[in-house]
C-alpha cells in the first residue's frame, strides 16, 4: 500500500530514539499506524490509554490493513485489582493465542491498553512448552491426556460448552482449546486417533473433519506438581501463618482455581515478564494519547484496592510491585526501543516532531424534518474537490443510506476496502466499516465520512454480523426434567405427587435394567421403569415445599384428578368462547410469500438464528390461514423478535393492510420507528409514529393521513388504540410487552383481537398469557437461541453494601463501559446520583427518569449512548429502553420490590455485547424480606442462561401459586395435580369441545403400551456416566413421537458418546416396537425366550381377520385367551430375532394399514 500521509513523516531508527507525529484527525491516527505497520518489516506495539480507544483502534487498523498484516489485541482481564472475580474464559482464552501467535511474530501490530502492559505475565517460553498438537493417527492414552490437560488447568465435565473443557467418555475425547472458535471431538480406534472433528457446542453435533488441532495451556500459569509445589513454598515465604486456613492456598494444593487466582500468578513462577519481553528487539512502541497518565492513575488505583482489600488474614496479598510493574519500571523497559507518539493535535514542527497533513472531518447532520435531509452533506460534496468515501456500520445501514442518497440524485459506487477505493476512481464511493469518526487528506483530495458525521445525534443500533447457521437443537427451553434435583416433587400419572430420589440399577433375574426411584408418603417407593418416562412429569403449582405427597393404593389421587377434570370443563367452555368468536368470523388471508418478500427477507443483515427462522414460518403460515391470528412471539432480550414482527408487517402491507405496532413507552416507540424506517428503507412502505414527540398539530396530521391509508405502518403507544384513532384497512396488529399494559387497554385490545390479526412479543410472557399460549388458545414460538458470542449475565444477589457498589462501577468503566444504577424513586433519585458522584469520584454520572420532559429524557439517554458519561442513574423508565452495547452492568436497588418478569426484564438492559456482563441486585437485610421475594431473587439468580424469559414465567406461576391464572378458584386444583397435567386435562376439554365431542375427562390420559421382552434396555453408565444426561436422553426417548426422531437421537447420541452398546440398541428397538404397538391399540407385549403375549385395548386398531387366520392355521403358536389377549410360543434365546418376530407379528395385525 502505498502511503498517503506519512510520506515525509521522520521515523526513529534506533533504538532509545523517540519521535513524534501531530495532526492526527479522526481516523487519520488508524491509517498512520497502518501505513507505518506497512513500511516496517519487524512488529510495531500501539499502547493506548484504554480499552476502549483499543477497540476502536483495532477496528480501523484492521480496515485501512486489509490483509496486508496481522493485527492482534492484548485484552484486558476486565477485573479490578486483587479482585475475586477471574476474567470470563472468552478473555483468558484470547490472551492466551495472542501470547502464543507473539513468539512467531515476525511483522504486524500489537494493540494494548497500558493497564494491561503494567501487569506482569508468565514467562515468555511458558505457553510454548505447555502447548502440544494433537494429529489424526497420532497414538493416543486417555490417562495421560486427563493428566496432561488437567496440569495445563483444562476442567473435566461430562459435556463440553466452554473453552478449558474437557470429557473422555469411552472411544470419544471432546476438548475445547483456548484461542479455538470451536470445540473439537477426537474419535479413537484402539490407541490411535481415528479422526477429528470441530462439533457445535450448543447441538453437540459434529461440523467437519481437520487433520490436526494446536492445544494451548487454559490458564497463563502452569498447575502440574512443580508449579503447585512452587506456589506453596513461595506462599509460606511470604504469608507465612497458618496457610492451610487460605482458601486459596488449600485449593491450588488440591489443583482447583479459586476466583481471583490471577493476582496470585507470580507464585507459580521464579521470574515474571512483561507483555514487551515476547516482542523482539528491533520491535517499535507507539504511544496514542496522554498513556502517561492513565498509567499513574492505574497504578493509584492498584494501591488504594490493595490497602483497601489487605485486610483478610485468610486472603492476604501480593503488594504491588509484585504483581505490577509501576509506572517507571514501565517507561525504562519502553526506552529501550525505538518509539513514536501520536497526537491527535497539531505540535511544533522540528526534528524530533512531525504534523502530518490531515484535518479534522466536519460534521454533517441528515435532518428528516427539512425538505432536502442531505442538504450539509450535498453542500459540503460540491464544494469538495477530491474524491469521498463514505463508511457504513452495516450492510443494512449501507443500504439506507444509498436508498436515501438515491432519492437525491446521488449515487455512490459500492466498494468492498479501502484498498479498493483507493485503486477506484469514482468521485463519491460506499463501503461497510464501522470507524467511530472520519478524516479528511487535504493534500490528495480524500475524505472519508463515518456515519457519525451523519446521524451524530441519533440513535442506531449496533448489529452483530453474520454468523454460521447451526442446526436446532431439539430439546429447546422447556427441558421438563432436565432441571430436576433430588427430592424435587414429580408427578406419576397413575399414582399421584411423589419425589424424585434419583436413577437406579436393578437387577431382575439375569436382566439388567434402570428405573427411577419416586418416594410417596409413609416412605413407600415406586421404581419406574426409563421406559416409562413419558408418565412422569415435573410438578409445577406450588413451590417443592408446599407440594402434595400422595399415599400409594389410596384413592386420594383419582379423587384429585376427578374434582380438577370437572371443574375443567368450565374453564374449557368460558376459553373457547373466545375461541369460538374468532373462529366464527373469518381473518384476511394473505398471500403466499414470493419473490418480493423474499427480497425483503434477503436485506435482513444477519442470518437468522434456527429459532427466529422457526417463528417467521409460524407467523407467515398463521398469516396465510383464513383465521385470525392470535400468536406469542417469547424471546429473550435482544434474541431479533422485532425481525420477526417487521417480516409479518411487510407481508400486511403487500396485502395493502395497515398495521399498528403497540409499545409501552414514548422511547421504546422512537427506536421502533428508527428501527422500522431503516429495515424498510429500500421498499415503497410509509411509516410514522404517534407520541408525545409529535406536536397536536402533527398528531392530528398523522391521524387524518391514516383515515385515508396514506399510513402504511404506524408506531406509537397506548395513544395508537384509543377511541379517535381509526384505521382505514388495519390488518396486523403487533404488540411488544403486553404484561406492561394495564386493564383497560387489555380490554381494548381483547375487542380488537376477534378482528385483526394479533402477535405479541414479550421477553418474558405473563403467566395469563403463557397459560392460554399452552393451552392452544394462543399459539407459542419461542426464539432460545442466543446471538453469537452473547455471554450469560452473572447475577448477585446482596444486601447494600458501599463497597460491593463501588466496586461494581469502578469494574465496568476500568474497562471502558457503562453502569446502569435503578433507583426507582423520583424524589431521592437526585441524593442518589450526589452519594455515588462522593463514593465514585471517578465516574461521570448524570439521572434521567418518567418525569423529565420527553425532549430532556431524549437528550439524556442519547448522550448515554454516546458514552459521553459513565453511569446513569435511572429509574424503570429504561425497562423497555434503547439498546446500549457497551453498558454491561445494572445495579438494582431495592430489588426485592420488583417482579419476576421485571427484573428479568430490566437485567436484560445489559450484556448486548460480546463483553460479561453483571447483575447486582441490592436488598435491605435478608431478615425484613418477604418469602416471595426471597423466591423471586433466587429464581433470577439461579436462571443466568440465555433464553430462560420461558422458564422464568413458569417459576413465577409456580411462585404466585398459579392463582391469577385462570381465576382464584382455579389455584386449588392446579395445587392438587400439578400444572403440567392440569394444562393435559384443560387441552383434551379444548379439543373436545372444538370438536364438537363430549368432553371425556374419566378416561385415562393417554400412556401407551408396556413392552417387556425380558431384555436389557438401558443407557449404561459405563457409557454415559452423567445421570442428569442420561435422565434427559431417556426422556427424549420415551418422547419421541416417531421412528425419524429415534434415528436423530441414535445418530446424535453416536456421534457424542460412540458406538451404542447392546443395551442401548434394545432400547431404541423396543420403543420402535412400542410406536408400531401404539398405532394398533396394544396396551401390552410381553415375551421371553419360550412365550408371550399380546394385550390389546378395547378399541384396537388391528385387522380381525388376521388375527382369526393366525390361530385358525397355527393353532400350536397361537392362541386368543378372552377377547382381548393373544397368546404366542416361540423358542428363541436370541435378542435379534425375538425383536423381529415381534416386529413381524405387529406388521401382520395392522393388515393393510402398513402399506
Amino acid at each position: 500500500m502505498k502511503p498517503l500521509i506519512t510520506t515525509t513523516a521522520r521515523v526513529p531508527d534506533k533504538p532509545g530514539k523517540a519521535l513524534h507525529w501531530g495532526q492526527l484527525s479522526g481516523a487519520s491516527l488508524g491509517l498512520a499506524l497502518a501505513e507505518l505497520v506497512n513500511s516496517q518489516q519487524h512488529p510495531i506495539v500501539a499502547i493506548v490509554p484504554d480499552s476502549l480507544t483499543a477497540h476502536r483502534l483495532e477496528t480501523e487498523c484492521r480496515f485501512f490493513l486489509g490483509d496486508n498484516a496481522d493485527v492482534v489485541l492484548f485484552p484486558d482481564w476486565e477485573t479490578l485489582p486483587y479482585d475475586n472475580f477471574s476474567p470470563h474464559q472468552d478473555i483468558i482464552s484470547q490472551r492466551l493465542a495472542c501470547l502464543y501467535r507473539l513468539t512467531t511474530l515476525q511483522r504486524g501490530l500489537l494493540i494494548v491498553p497500558v493497564a494491561t502492559l503494567m501487569q506482569r505475565i508468565a514467562p515468555k517460553d511458558t505457553i510454548t512448552q505447555a502447548s502440544f498438537v494433537l494429529a489424526t493417527g497420532e497414538r493416543f492414552d486417555p490417562d495421560a491426556m486427563r493428566q496432561q490437560l488437567g496440569s495445563r488447568g483444562y476442567r473435566a465435565v461430562s459435556q463440553v460448552y466452554e473453552r478449558g473443557e474437557f470429557a473422555i467418555r469411552g472411544s470419544i475425547f471432546d476438548v475445547f482449546p483456548m484461542g479455538s472458535a470451536l470445540p473439537y471431538r477426537i474419535d479413537l480406534l484402539d490407541d490411535d486417533v481415528d479422526s477429528i472433528r470441530t462439533f457445535d457446542p450448543e447441538t453437540q453435533r459434529s461440523i467437519k473433519k481437520i487433520e490436526r488441532i494446536d492445544l494451548l495451556p487454559a490458564r497463563e500459569f502452569p498447575l502440574d506438581e512443580t508449579a503447585i509445589s512452587r506456589f506453596r513454598e513461595q506462599w509460606r515465604a511470604r504469608f507465612g501463618g497458618k496457610p492451610m486456613e487460605c482458601p486459596t492456598y488449600a485449593n491450588i494444593t488440591e489443583g482447583i482455581c479459586t476466583p481471583g487466582i490471577e493476582y496470585y500468578l507470580p507464585l507459580f513462577f521464579t521470574e515474571t515478564a512483561s507483555l514487551l519481553d515476547y516482542m523482539p528487539t528491533d520491535t517499535m512502541v507507539c504511544t496514542i494519547g496522554d498513556c502517561n497518565n492513565a498509567g499513574q492513575l492505574y497504578w493509584q488505583e492498584i494501591n488504594e484496592r490493595y490497602e483497601q482489600c489487605n485486610f483478610d488474614p485468610t486472603r492476604p496479598f501480593l503488594p504491588p510491585a509484585e504483581v505490577f510493574y509501576s509506572q517507571d519500571e514501565l517507561h525504562s523497559k519502553i526506552k529501550q526501543y525505538c518509539r513514536l507518539q501520536y497526537h491527535r493535535d497539531g505540535i511544533n514542527d522540528d526534528a524530533m516532531h512531525s504534523n502530518l497533513n490531515t484535518s479534522k472531518p466536519p460534521l454533517l447532520p441528515v435532518d428528516h424534518k427539512q425538505t432536502n435531509p442531505l442538504a450539509a452533506f450535498m453542500d459540503y460534496h460540491d464544494q469538495h474537490t477530491g474524491r469521498v468515501l463514505i463508511c457504513a456500520e452495516t450492510a443494512g445501514r449501507r443500504e439506507t443510506l444509498l436508498t436515501l442518497m438515491a432519492k437525491h440524485g446521488l449515487h455512490p459506487h459500492p466498494v468492498e476496502a479501502w484498498q479498493d477505493f483507493l485503486t477506484d476512481d469514482n468521485p463519491l464511493c460506499i463501503t461497510i466499516a464501522p470507524l467511530e469518526s472520519g478524516m479528511v487528506l487535504p493534500e490528495h483530495g480524500i475524505s472519508l465520512i463515518a456515519e457519525s458525521q451523519f446521524f451524530g445525534e441519533q440513535i442506531f443500533q449496533r448489529r452483530r454480523r453474520k454468523q454460521q447457521r447451526t442446526e436446532p437443537s431439539e430439546d429447546t427451553v422447556v427441558r421438563n426434567l432436565a432441571e430436576l434435583e433430588i427430592n424435587s416433587p414429580v408427578v406419576h400419572l397413575d399414582h399421584g405427587i411423589g419425589r424424585y430420589l434419583g436413577l437406579q440399577t436393578i437387577n431382575s433375574g439375569d436382566m439388567q435394567a434402570e428405573y427411577v426411584t419416586l418416594e410417596y408418603a409413609d416412605d413407600a417407593k415406586l421404581y419406574v421403569p426409563v421406559s416409562s418416562l413419558h408418565l412422569i412429569s415435573r410438578y409445577s403449582g406450588v413451590d417443592a415445599d408446599h407440594a402434595p405427597l400422595h399415599r400409594l393404593g389410596s384413592k386420594q389421587w383419582d379423587k384429585a384428578k376427578q374434582k380438577a377434570a370437572k371443574q375443567v370443563r368450565d374453564v374449557a367452555a368460558e376459553l373457547l368462547n373466545v375461541y369460538a368468536q374468532r373462529a366464527s368470523r373469518k381473518g384476511h388471508q394473505y398471500q403466499a410469500p414470493d419473490n418480493d418478500y423474499a427480497r425483503f427477507a434477503s436485506a435482513f443483515p444477519f442470518e437468522p438464528t434456527p429459532d427466529q427462522e422457526r417463528a417467521i414460518d409460524d407467523v407467515l403460515g398463521d398469516m396465510h390461514s383464513e383465521n385470525p391470528m392470535d400468536r406469542l412471539v417469547c424471546g429473550d432480550v435482544g434474541f431479533g423478535k422485532t425481525e420477526v414482527a417487521m417480516r409479518a408487517a411487510y407481508m400486511a402491507v403487500r396485502d395493502n393492510k395497515q398495521v399498528a405496532v403497540l409499545v409501552p413507552t414514548t422511547l421504546l416507540a422512537q427506536q421502533h420507528y428508527e428501527t422500522f424506517t431503516d429495515r424498510f428503507a429500500d421498499f415503497a412502505v410509509n411509516i410514522d409514529v404517534i407520541s408525545r414527540f409529535r406536536s397536536k398539530a402533527e398528531q392530528t396530521q398523522i391521524l387524518e393521513k391514516l383515515k385515508r391509508h396514506d399510513i402504511d405502518i404506524l408506531i406509537g403507544t397506548h395513544k395508537l388504540i384509543q377511541e379517535d384513532v381509526n384505521f382505514k384497512s388495519l390488518g396486523l396488529l403487533i404488540i411488544d410487552e403486553e404484561h406492561r399494559f394495564g386493564v383497560r387497554q387489555k380490554e381494548r385490545l381483547k375487542a380488537l383481537r376477534a378482528e385483526v390479526d394479533i402477535l405479541t412479543l414479550t421477553a418474558t410472557p405473563i403467566p395469563r398469557t403463557l397459560n392460554m399460549s399452552l393451552s392452544g388458545l394462543r399459539e407459542l414460538s419461542i426464539i432460545a437461541t442466543p446471538p453469537a458470542k452473547r455471554l450469560s449475565i452473572k447475577t448477585f444477589v446482596h444486601e447494600r453494601n458501599k463497597g460491593i457498589i463501588r466496586e461494581a462501577i469502578m469494574r465496568e468503566i476500568m474497562r471502558g463501559g457503562q453502569v446502569y444504577f435503578l433507583h426507582n424513586n423520583v424524589e431521592t433519585i437526585q441524593r442518589t446520583c450526589q452519594d455515588l458522584a462522593e463514593l465514585v469520584p471517578e465516574a461521570t454520572i448524570h439521572f434521567a427518569h418518567g418525569q423529565m420532559r420527553e425532549r430532556e429524557l431524549e437528550h439524556m439517554m442519547s448522550e448515554f449512548y454516546h458514552q459521553r458519561f459513565n453511569v446513569l442513574v435511572c429509574t424503570t423508565i429504561i425497562e423497555t429502553g434503547i439498546d446500549i452495547p457497551t453498558a454491561n452492568t445494572i445495579i438494582i436497588d431495592r430489588a426485592d420490590k420488583f417482579g419476576l418478569a421485571q427484573l428479568h426484564q430490566l437485567r436484560g438492559r445489559v450484556g448486548r455485547s460480546h463483553h460479561q456482563a453483571y447483575a447486582y441486585l441490592m436488598t435491605p437485610m435478608p431478615k425484613t424480606l418477604s418469602k416471595d421475594a426471597q423466591k423471586r431473587l433466587e429464581a433470577i439468580s439461579q436462571l443466568e442462561d440465555l433464553g430462560v424469559g420461558f422458564m422464568l414465567a413458569t417459576h413465577d406461576l409456580e411462585i404466585r401459586g398459579a392463582g391469577e391464572v385462570l381465576g382464584d378458584e382455579q389455584s386449588g386444583n392446579i395445587q392438587a395435580i400439578g400444572f403440567t397435567l392440569y394444562m393435559e386435562l384443560l387441552d383434551r376439554a379444548v379439543a373436545a369441545l372444538k370438536d364438537g365431542q363430549d368432553i371425556d375427562l374419566e378416561t385415562p390420559l393417554k400412556q401407551g403400551p408396556e413392552v417387556d421382552l425380558h431384555m436389557a434396555n438401558l443407557i449404561p453408565d459405563d457409557y454415559l456416566p452423567d445421570v442428569q444426561q442420561r435422565l434427559i436422553l431417556y426422556k427424549r426417548i420415551a418422547n419421541a413421537r416417531d421412528d425419524r426422531q429415534l434415528d436423530e437421537i441414535q445418530v446424535e447420541m453416536i456421534d457424542r458418546f460412540g458406538l451404542l452398546p447392546q443395551p442401548c440398541k434394545n432400547l431404541f428397538e423396543i420403543t420402535r416396537l412400542r410406536h408400531k404397538a401404539s398405532t394398533l391399540g396394544l396396551e401390552k407385549i410381553e415375551a421371553s425366550e419360550k412365550k408371550g403375549y399380546f394385550e390389546f385395548a378395547q378399541n384396537a386398531n388391528i385387522d380381525p381377520i388376521v388375527l382369526i387366520k393366525l390361530v385358525q392355521e397355527q393353532p400350536h403358536c397361537y392362541k386368543l385367551k378372552g377377547p382381548t389377549r393373544l397368546e404366542f410360543s416361540l423358542d428363541e434365546t436370541r435378542m435379534g430375532p425375538r425383536l423381529a418376530f415381534i416386529d413381524d407379528l405387529l406388521t401382520q395385525l395392522a393388515g393393510d394399514q402398513v402399506q
